[in-house]
């Protein structure tokens, strides 16, 4: 029994994983997305903090009070079962947080008209170098950094006025 709650709490711990960032989230999908053309000033590696959404949390509580409760006699199993869900409850936290934590990139950019911008981003497939074309694709809220697809052949021509 303890063993499959145990299971059970990673098992829900490791649904908490982060997403690569060369996969679009399903609501990105079918969307209309702003793009801007840019060029990559600086790269520097950064970790991303892991989440704490409380799944692990309240994993780790059961986990720990099942198993707390299984320690004596009545009164024992009572006062086992309350240490082990708050001492459980801790560790799932924090192994949520470990497990969410991932190595990133902040891009430092500047836009065709000047300004410049910071994105953070998960580590890709895409490694960026300094001086390189790339374009910015933002959608619901969100903007990731992609390299600048290759020169069309025929120029699209721009709209008159």
């Amino acid at each position: 029994m303890k063993r499959l709650l145990a299971i059970t709490a990673l098992g829900a711990l490791a649904a908490c994983t982060t997403v690569d960032p060369d996969v679009v989230p399903r609501y990105q999908a079918e969307r209309m997305s702003v793009v801007q053309d840019a060029t990559v000033l600086s790269v520097r590696p950064v970790t991303v903090e892991g989440r704490q959404s409380g799944v692990g949390a309240v994993a780790g509580s059961v986990v720990g009070g099942v198993a707390g409760s299984s320690i004596g006699g009545y009164r024992d199993s009572i006062v086992g079962g309350v240490i082990g869900a708050v001492v459980g409850g801790v560790v799932g936290n924090a192994v949520e947080r470990g497990t969410t934590r991932e190595q990133g990139v902040e891009i430092l950019v500047q836009l065709r008209n000047g300004e410049r911008r910071a994105i953070v981003q998960g580590v890709g497939a895409e490694s960026l170098a300094v001086g390189e074309p790339v374009i910015l694709v933002t959608s619901g809220g969100r903007t990731r950094v992609q390299r600048a697809p290759a020169v069309m052949a025929t120029p699209v021509p721009a709209p008159q006025s």
